[in-house]
């Protein structure tokens, strides 16, 4: 494939765009608000005409990759967060380029895995890794993304799941009570309507009412910072259903796919919370698994910090697979 090429991570909230200029090299990563754009089409326009773009060679770019926080099935993509739908024929049709490839957001991330290191990571307990062994992923942002990896004889080949949406399992009063809370707006209360953006808003309404508070009109942000300064009380409880939660979930994914190559956490929400995930209960619920505790406490669990690791999975994509969907 030809040099630059276009990458592109698109979210429920956020565009991020980057030029891969030489191999693994990332130039004019710009990040761009999605309700700033009518369709992805008007997002990618005022990338590639940005200054920064234009010196890195976007008006080269003939190959794209586009990671997006949705199901890819045929060419019609309608976004399950956001209002942006797109044909990807027409949008390669349009630009002229010679291939657009789409995958979902956490499938490039998956692919990433292998290509982070240690500083690009930050362990949460467990022992080591297991050469050979299945990875699971997931990652909190505006939705909650599931994938993983299975090692093959032709190497690593990621999972195309929709686990965020699975059923949400409580895992003590306090969750019951906040699945209580839930059902009154939601027939079916999936994972991601707790673990995501939105989920902070929910879960806080939710502790709020059981305390008979008035909750304050918040934005998800506010919640985090309230909570990590501990400016609030209800705000700290979040983070700390939150983190438990999580772990509930990570543990469910880890014995799930038989994942002692290790469990990895992305998304916008958990590299946020710095060393408080450690401080919480996320490590005791992620082994809290019966007759599996000493099955899951070998287990390790990163943290992704690396701020653009979609990118280096799309890369790795675009090298191995150079026709992901046919244009």
């Amino acid at each position: 494939m030809r040099i630059p090429k276009l990458l592109a991570d698109i979210g429920g909230t956020n565009a991020r765009f980057a030029l891969e200029t030489s191999p693994g090299v990332l130039s004019a990563v710009n990040i761009l608000a999605c309700t700033q754009y009518p369709q992805l089409a008007d997002a990618m326009r005022a990338y590639l005409q940005s200054d920064e773009a234009r010196a890195a060679g976007a008006d080269q770019v003939k190959n794209v990759g586009i990671a997006i926080a949705n199901p890819i099935h045929g060419d019609l993509v309608q976004m399950t967060n956001h209002h942006w739908s797109f044909s990807i024929e027409a949008i390669r049709t349009q630009f002229q380029f010679e291939t657009l490839d789409v995958v979902n957001d956490f499938t490039a991330l998956a692919m990433a895995l292998p290509r982070l290191n240690n500083q690009q990571l930050k362990q949460v307990g467990g022992r080591t890794t297991v050469a050979g062994s299945a990875i699971g992923l997931l990652g909190a942002g505006t939705g909650l993304g599931v994938s993983g990896l299975i090692p093959s004889e032709n190497g690593w080949k990621p999972l195309h799941s929709e686990g965020g949406h699975v059923s949400f399992s409580p895992a003590n009063q306090r969750e019951i009570a906040i699945l209580e809370f839930a059902w009154q707006e939601f027939e079916h209360v999936s994972t991601e309507r707790l673990l995501s953006g939105p989920g902070l808003k929910l879960i806080y309404r939710a502790l709020a009412a059981m305390q008979n508070k008035v909750a304050d009109d918040i934005e998800a942000s506010e919640i985090l910072q309230r909570g990590l300064n501990q400016e609030c009380r209800i705000c700290t409880e979040v983070l700390s259903c939150f983190c438990e939660m999580l772990g509930t979930m990570a543990g469910n994914l880890a014995v799930t796919l038989g994942a002692r190559g290790g469990i990895y956490i992305g998304g916008g929400i958990v590299p946020r919370l710095g060393d408080y995930i450690n401080q919480s209960g996320f490590r005791c619920r992620f082994e809290q698994k019966g007759r599996f505790t000493q099955y899951l406490s070998d287990i390790p669990v990163f943290v992704i910090i690396e701020p653009y690791p979609a990118f280096i999975g799309l890369s790795a994509l675009l090298e191995t697979t150079p026709t992901l969907i046919a244009a």
